[in-house]
């Protein structure tokens, strides 16, 4: 990834923030567009894509896909948002296997390091890092919509050619 830069490096204080800052990215994303997040159970993943969700006009509530997996959601007007969980996959293979229309959506993908390697030369890596270092080892020990207000780091990284002009 040697054309990867920072877009953004901020902290975010509560959920409320959290879901700000996933409608401040949903005003850059398109059909096509990849978004991976990454940070332990608890840190705002959910929450961001439910902020993002709320920006694009998604039908239907955007929660946890950790145990179907995969969600879309059509929007008012434009492409659809597919909110995957990749957490419980043990391979990249099994996210080819939910046939996902990576093209004509914006796929955000929890946990997707290492698994959406591949899929697309643009990549949006988003890093949520708690203050406390806190987080559930299991995601059945926590509700992610129960997630507590405290500080949280979030490093927006942008690699590929589509995101080599855009700012945030």
């Amino acid at each position: 990834m040697t054309d990867a830069r920072v877009l953004l490096d901020t902290a975010v204080a509560t959920t409320d923030e959290m879901g700000a800052l996933g409608a401040r990215l949903a005003a850059v994303l398109r059909a096509g567009d990849l978004v991976v997040l990454t940070g332990p159970l608890g840190a705002g993943k959910t929450t961001l894509t439910r902020g993002l969700g709320a920006a694009l006009g998604a039908r239907g509530q955007v929660s946890s896909p950790t145990f179907v997996l995969a969600r879309t959601h059509p929007t008012t007007s434009g492409p659809d948002l597919v909110h995957v969980d990749a957490y419980r996959l043990s391979d990249p293979v099994e996210l080819d296997d939910l046939d996902l229309d990576w093209d004509a959506s914006i796929v955000v993908v929890e946990w997707g390091r290492g698994f959406v390697d591949g899929i697309s030369d643009s990549v949006l890596d988003v890093e949520i890092v708690r203050a406390t270092g806190a987080g559930a080892d299991d995601p059945d020990d926590l509700d992610p919509d129960d997630v507590p207000d405290e500080p949280r780091r979030v490093v927006v990284t942008a690699t590929g050619p589509r995101w080599a002009v855009t700012t945030l």
